[in-house]
């Protein structure tokens, strides 16, 4: 159900609504795309048991005579105004207890009908007033605004009677498709009160009264050893500390009894001032130069682990994974080991420190025990929002360097770098804008992070009206206030989203797909019009975030690591107080001191995040928690196996989940077995869409997960993720028709899905393999054409006819990037027959990649020179038979790569030298191979 970000207390009452939307959800009926009426895409985001509605209800019936009122308005009648606005949220309030009840005509029998007149008659009279009191409203937006928050402490009332009478119509029988009816006709009372509100050119009220007051801890800049854009004015900071970095020390040789081998030099500053900024130039020009043997970056930030501190040095010391060892002195005296005799440069980004915790200074004292083994001269760099972090870390007061403000000048062409780099801008509009640069940045106080937040939203709107109103706005102020204001212009369901992502730890790496798929499994996606998709809708927000940097792409170590985003530290700050009390997650530093058993966790948090499994937990806190809509469960570096009676505890007792992850070292099962049965009661999570069960490691990959006959009630199951598990069963095939939500079914290898053509909605799945048995036919892919990505289609050898390839229609498939077609060596087929279901099996004409594996027809099809796809820029033949003749010439257009593995041709293909685009050729025998 979607919902406005109000403050704590009104975010707190709006809750309550929920209910009405777990009722709703309760039906097996339809997925949530036509499961519920649309609202209009302009509604105020708040559920059906908000006034807020009604706020908007009595604007619609005001605007009729809205020029009247304004032409009649008085100085004497505005002091009638607090009294009359007054009277009108108490009607409100009224109205609303009697729209709430009426979803149970059972609980307003007998002397409640006559109460319900009186107040209907009250609603008249306060009604009569609305002409004044919405004329001032038109014409005095502050008023309005000062209106709104008198109308949230209605809404709090109103939702604790609409929740109090929600339970009574559930305690009374009510069934569910009549509450389905009165949300519908609320949800239609919303959509014509907005469309009243566009014709009045009245703002939403979703962005009112959130100004917000700089947080005082904001956190620093999450980065590697690499900046991800041009860095400017920090040369002269630059050049100090590579002096200070290359200085020679006052001892000659290195005595363990003595001074250290290494001296300390820190930068500090408030939270995105540009001290991590500085730090990567230093490290980009340390590498270059030989002065130091090893260069290492270690991000530290607030929660930190020192054996996970060890883990990095020792990956930045070798470029090698650090092996999972549970000893920490084992894990000191490897790394020791590697840097012995080296002159090295740590740098030791975003360190936090409390003087007052005793345990944080011991813990990076450790920190600093391997690094004794270093060559004299080594050199430690450390970036702090406080002075009292690099002090503790033993950088003497001369070496403690504050960031410096950029000179104004510097600062401007920084935040014009942002908002202008690469854009087409004639000279006379970039005059202007750069005037209208100037008096913006004065009022960023001079945070990079601030121009760099600020300059992408200019960057994206290039005209001068939206620049001089960004130039007029209050919220400018403070480094904080821009980053509210970046925030305060996202759409509102991109703002749930962002708000989302408060719930993984800072420094957590987010994956494009990943995070999309949770939005939607959340139900964030707003559908506008018909035939939208909600897994469309959900990457536009995620383009909208990056877009305005409050997702982060993560600079590569190296071209083969895939694209993770991160939420900036100050950034993340931000989402926190967005999501307010709905998000929490349980810090891992807490594994360290022993407290997870006596973690406080809030009873009304909607979404959890764990780092670590821990049964006690788990099953004492979790699982007490009845609204939870999210759990995550990460344990990844956990070497504990996820118990059967832990699983039977969470989908008994949490059936209002979504979302439901757990990466673990292995789940229910044992050595012995390689079976992992799931518990049937995993049936009573009937509103679950979400469900990853993901080893931690690719060594179970051997096991095989088996999922209950119940599993088939799970009717709104939208992504399946079982990560490196090679096999996934259903016990009852025939139900599995029941999953008509069903998107993506992710699997390391096989999952035995019979009679897939009934998941019309499916997206993804690892591969299908052709058989002989009904529900197994190539058919079943006939009508799933939202399929996209990569696809695997295996045993093509039981296919018998062109006609039977045709009835797959993958030409339909326009999603699909990759395609696999492979045949077996059991002979089944001849080989005129496999060139007639090959020619039958004609691709998408947007085909990008297509491999075809063990095809011994006698000519390739004609769809490959005529008709087929287009754009195809890798082709690769695994030990096929026939050599492609004139029908490679249709590849020649776009082809990059061409891989011939295990082809025993006596020469190359004809007609290669009209391949003009290509640029790898990769030939591989296969006596070469084995």
């Amino acid at each position: 159900m979607a919902r406005l970000f109000y403050p704590d207390d009104t975010l707190a009452a709006l809750r309550a609504t929920e209910r009405f939307d777990e009722d709703r959800d309760g039906g097996c009926g339809g997925g949530d795309e036509s499961g519920r009426a649309r609202v209009h895409p302009n509604a105020i985001e708040a559920g059906p048991g908000s006034s807020m509605v009604e706020f908007q209800a009595k604007l619609v019936e005001a605007s009729a005579e809205l020029a009247v009122a304004q032409s009649e308005m008085a100085a004497d009648r505005r002091q009638a105004l607090a009294a009359e606005a007054q009277a009108r949220r108490d009607a409100l309030a009224m109205r609303r207890a009697y729209m709430c009840s009426d979803l149970d005509a059972a609980a307003w029998r007998g002397p409640e009908h006559a109460r319900v007149d009186r107040e209907n008659r009250k609603l008249e009279e306060a009604i009569a007033a609305r002409d004044e009191a919405a004329a001032a409203m038109a014409r005095d937006m502050a008023r309005y605004h000062a209106a709104l928050q008198a109308v949230e402490e209605a809404t709090k009332a109103a939702v604790k009677r609409a929740h109090c009478d929600s339970s009574m119509a559930e305690e009374s029988g009510m069934s569910k498709v009549k509450l389905k009816k009165k949300l519908e006709k609320i949800e239609e009372i919303i959509n014509d009160a907005c469309k009243i509100l566009e014709l009045m050119n009245l703002p939403s009220i979703s962005g009112a009264n959130q100004t917000h007051v700089v947080a005082a801890s904001s956190r620093g800049s999450v980065t590697t050893s690499r900046s991800l854009s041009k860095i400017i004015g920090r040369d002269e900071d630059c050049d100090k500390i590579i002096a200070m970095l290359h200085e020679k020390e006052e001892h000659g040789h290195h005595d363990a009894n003595s001074a250290p081998c290494y001296s300390v030099v820190g930068i500090h500053g408030i939270g995105g001032s540009g001290k991590s900024t500085l730090a990567q130039l230093v490290c980009a020009r340390e590498k270059k130069d030989v002065h130091f043997e090893l260069v290492m970056w270690v991000h530290v930030s607030q929660e930190f682990g020192v054996d996970a501190i060890y883990m990095e040095m020792f990956e930045a010391a070798t470029g090698t994974s650090c092996p999972q060892l549970k000893n920490r002195d084992t894990l000191q005296g490897m790394l020791e080991e590697k840097l012995h005799g080296k002159r090295f440069l740590l740098v030791l980004d975003d360190v936090w420190y409390n003087i007052r915790d005793v345990t944080q200074s011991e813990s990076l004292q450790q920190i600093l025990s391997p690094l004794q083994a270093g060559e004299v001269g080594s050199k430690i760099l450390v970036t702090s929002r406080t002075e009292d972090a690099l002090l503790a870390l033993g950088a003497t007061k001369q070496r403690c360097i504050p960031i410096s403000v950029l000179d104004e000048n510097v600062f401007c062409n920084l935040l014009m770098h942002y908002a202008l780099h690469g854009v087409p801008v004639d000279d006379h509009a970039r005059r202007t804008l750069g005037d209208i640069g100037k008096d913006i940045a004065k009022k960023l106080k001079g945070s990079p992070l601030a121009a760099r937040i600020v300059g992408g939203q200019l960057h994206i709107r290039q005209n001068v009206e939206f620049w001089r109103s960004v130039r007029d706005r209050d919220l400018l102020n403070e480094t904080m206030g821009a980053l509210w204001w970046s925030y305060h212009h996202l759409r509102e369901q991109v703002k749930r989203c962002f708000a989302f992502c408060s719930i993984f730890p800072r420094r957590h790496l987010l994956e494009r797909h990943e995070l999309v798929n949770l939005w939607v499994a959340e139900g964030f996606a707003r559908l506008t019009s018909e035939g939208e998709d909600m897994e469309d809708v959900c990457q536009e927000y995620f383009d909208e975030l990056v877009s305005a940097s409050f997702l982060q792409l993560k600079a590569k170590e190296n071209s083969r690591e895939k694209d993770y985003y991160l939420v900036h530290d100050l950034l993340h700050d931000l989402a926190e107080k967005a999501a307010g009390s709905d998000c929490f997650r349980i810090e891992n530093s807490l594994k360290l001191q022993g407290k997870y058993p006596a973690v406080e966790v809030p009873p009304n948090v909607r979404h959890i995040f764990v780092p670590v499994y821990d049964e006690e937990l788990i099953t004492k806190k979790i699982c007490q928690l009845y609204n939870l809509r999210t759990l995550i469960i990460d344990s990844v570096y956990n070497f504990e196996t996820v118990g059967e009676q832990v699983l039977k505890c969470i989908f008994k007792r949490l059936r209002k989940l979504r979302v439901l992850t757990i990466i673990a070292q292995d789940f229910i099962g044992s050595d012995v077995s390689s079976d992992m049965p799931v518990p049937a009661c995993i049936g009573q999570l009937r509103h679950l869409r979400y469900l990853a069960f993901r080893p931690a490691f690719r060594h179970a990959g051997g096991r095989r997960m088996i999922l209950p006959d119940t599993f088939a009630k799970l009717c709104h199951m939208q992504i399946l993720d079982f990560g490196w598990i090679e096999n996934v069963v259903f016990s009852s095939c025939e139900d599995i028709c029941s999953l008509v939500n069903l998107r993506h079914v992710i699997c390391f290898r096989d999952v035995d899905l019979a009679s897939i053509g009934s998941l019309p909605s499916l997206r993804t799945m690892a591969a299908f393999d052709v058989k002989r048995g009904q529900g197994h036919e190539l058919k079943q892919l006939g009508n799933l054409n939202k399929l996209r990505g990569e696809l695997l289609i295996r045993g093509l050898e039981k296919v018998e006819s062109k006609a039977e390839a045709l009835e797959a229609n993958l030409a339909s498939k326009e999603g699909l990037s990759t395609l696999k077609l492979s045949w077996g060596w059991s002979g089944e087929a001849s080989s005129e027959v496999q060139a007639e279901v090959l020619e039958g099996l004609c691709p998408p004409k947007d085909l990008k990649s297509l491999i075809i594996k063990d095809y011994k027809g006698p000519r390739y099809p004609s769809w490959m020179h005529n008709g087929g796809p287009k754009h195809v820029n890798h082709l690769k033949l695994m030990t096929c038979s026939p050599q492609p003749g004139p029908e490679l010439g249709g590849f020649c257009a776009h082809l990059h790569e061409l891989t011939i593995f295990g082809c025993s041709w006596d020469a190359l293909p004809d007609y290669m030298e009209h391949l003009t685009s290509l640029q790898t050729l990769h030939v591989i025998l296969l006596s070469t191979y084995t």
